[in-house]
Formats: structure tokens, C-alpha cells, sequence
């Protein structure tokens, strides 16, 4: 045992001293060496606790090298920096990069979007017969083809007076938006259909009501009224019917790995996304509850609708360096 401990009591020191002054300052204040050093020793720590533990040495001797290989991995394979930092990188890098992985599934689920609001609105555009179809009766509380066009007016700019029906609509709409980005995600394991055909679903409801006001001569007042947060909610939706395609293309066609284990694989990397997904529905609920009700100009909410939509477009697609 003497030997074995001379022979390797040098190494452990070495290590134990890098260890030290790492903990008490940082990782920064190791050298270049050291740093390319931490590794080795690290591994050849490792290799005298096995040794220590299969040939049954002094306990005191494994308790260390326990100790001190436990301090060691922490700082060769665990993840240094506070949760500010963690958080800083997410935003940073890892979000926006889960995201631009994801633009060739965001550009069909933004294309599926569009499909459905061409396809309500052409419908009841021709028959508004169509609008019950794609808006439930306790949805719509008179805001239906028979609705004045001063009723409708009213909802867009003072909440169609005491019992503000449009704020219950804009609170549904949310409310749905929000479960829909939660499906669209969750059901894509089932080839992306579900996923398909939810973006459809939604989208012909806004299609209808869009119909609906630009019947009455508001279309251009309820395009305001959506889009001041619409452009961050929907975007919110397509990315995660992004992450919900790529989990079903991923079951579709596996390759060499199961498909389980491929849905796994895709799912982590959605997963990533998915995240950020919640941190534009909570932009869009503020955008919702004060900017839409503060800003009541057409003007003013295109405006901060197309400042949302570029902010976002730029923090995802524009190139980071490494």
C-alpha cells in the first residue's frame, strides 16, 4: 500500500490544489495547462480508487480518493456556472438554435396556419352559413353574420360595452391558442397528423371571423386588434407544431433506430423549443392584457404587431457565431 500511495500521491495533490483554487475562485483561474491537465488526472484518480476498492485498501485512502474524484467530475463533465448563466446561454444560443433546427417543420406548420384562415374565410366569405361550423355558438355571444356593424365596431375599440364580449373572446382565444400549442406538440408523435389538422382547425376559426368583420367593412380594424399580439401567439403555435412534426417525422422514418428511440431522440431536442414556446405565450398574455387594451389606434397596434414579428424573426434566423 505504501508504494501504491507514493507512486501516486503526486498526481492527487497536483489535483486536489487545481481543485481548490477553482472552487474558491473559478475555473478561470486555472491556467491553459492545468486546464488540459484536469482530464488526466482526473482519470488517473479515477483508476487508483478502482484499483484501491478491487484490492481492498485502507478505507481512509478510498474515502478520499472518493471525495476528491467526486469534486473532479463535477468540474471535467458537470455543467459550471449559475442558473443566471444557464439562463443567459438558453436565451443566447440554445433556444434560438433548437428553433432554426426546426425550419424546414416551421414553414409547413406556418404554411397549414395560413390554409386553414384561407379556407374559413373563403367558406363563409361565400356562405356564412360556414361561420357556426368553425365558431362555437357560446364563442360567438352575437358576434355572428346577424351582428350590426356598430355592435361589431363597438367590440373592437371600448369591449362592446358593460359585459366586453370581445375580451372574452381575446381571453378564449388564448386560452385555446395556449391548448393547441400544447397538442399540436404532444400529438406529433402520431405521424403529425393531429398536428396537421389542429393548425387547420385553428385557423379556419380565425379565418371566419375575419370574414365575418370584413363583410361589415372592419377588417382592417380586427387585423389590429389580432395581430398586436397574434404575431407572437401564432408564432408560438407554429413552433410548436414545428417540434411536434419533427417528433413525427422522426416515428415516420426512424432509420436504423427504433422508433422509440428515435421519437426520444427527437422529442429532447423539440423538448428545447417547447420551453421557449412558453416564453412567448407569457410575451403574448402581456402583449394581450395591456397593449392591446392601451393602444387602441390601427395604426399604432400593425405597428407593434410587425415590431414583434421582426424581433422575433431576427433573435431566431439571424447567424450567431460559434
Amino acid at each position: 500500500m505504501s508504494t501504491f500511495r507514493t507512486d501516486r500521491k503526486a498526481t492527487w495533490a497536483r489535483l486536489e490544489v487545481l481543485l481548490d483554487r477553482a472552487e474558491q475562485r473559478s475555473v478561470r483561474a486555472l491556467a491553459d495547462d492545468d486546464l488540459i491537465a484536469l482530464p488526466g488526472l482526473y482519470r488517473a484518480t479515477l483508476s487508483a480508487l478502482s484499483v484501491a476498492r478491487e484490492t481492498s485498501l485502507d478505507a481512509d485512502l478510498i474515502a478520499y480518493l472518493e471525495s476528491l474524484s467526486g469534486r473532479a467530475y463535477f468540474f471535467v463533465y458537470g455543467v459550471r456556472g449559475g442558473l443566471g448563466e444557464r439562463a443567459w446561454r438558453f436565451v443566447a444560443r440554445d433556444w434560438p438554435a433548437a428553433v432554426r433546427d426546426l425550419a424546414g417543420e416551421t414553414l409547413l406548420a406556418a404554411v397549414l396556419l395560413l390554409a386553414g384562415v384561407v379556407l374559413g374565410y373563403a367558406l363563409v366569405g361565400h356562405d356564412p352559413g360556414w361561420f357556426s361550423a368553425f365558431v362555437p355558438a357560446d364563442l360567438a355571444s352575437g358576434r355572428d353574420p346577424a351582428a350590426s356593424t356598430a355592435f361589431l365596431r363597438s367590440t373592437l375599440y371600448d369591449g362592446g360595452g358593460r359585459h366586453n364580449p370581445l375580451g372574452a373572446l381575446a381571453a378564449f382565444l388564448f386560452t385555446h391558442n395556449a391548448q393547441v400549442a400544447i397538442f399540436v406538440f404532444a400529438l406529433g408523435f402520431a405521424f403529425g397528423i393531429p398536428t396537421a389538422l389542429l393548425l387547420l382547425q385553428t385557423g379556419a376559426m380565425a379565418g371566419a371571423f375575419v370574414a365575418l368583420f370584413i363583410a361589415h367593412g372592419l377588417g382592417v380594424a380586427l387585423g389590429g386588434w389580432l395581430l398586436i399580439h397574434g404575431t407572437t401567439e401564432l408564432f408560438a403555435v407554429v413552433v410548436a407544431a414545428a417540434a411536434g412534426f419533427r417528433i413525427g417525422r422522426a416515428v415516420a422514418f426512424p432509420g436504423d433506430a427504433t422508433r422509440l428511440a428515435a421519437a426520444a431522440v427527437a422529442g429532447r431536442h423539440a423538448a428545447t423549443a417547447m420551453v421557449g414556446v412558453v416564453v412567448m405565450l407569457l410575451v403574448a398574455g402581456l402583449l394581450e392584457g395591456f397593449a392591446r387594451q392601451l393602444i387602441t389606434a390601427d395604426a399604432a397596434r400593425y405597428a407593434v404587431a410587425a415590431t414583434m414579428l421582426t424581433l422575433w424573426c431576427a433573435f431566431f434566423y439571424t447567424p450567431r457565431p460559434r
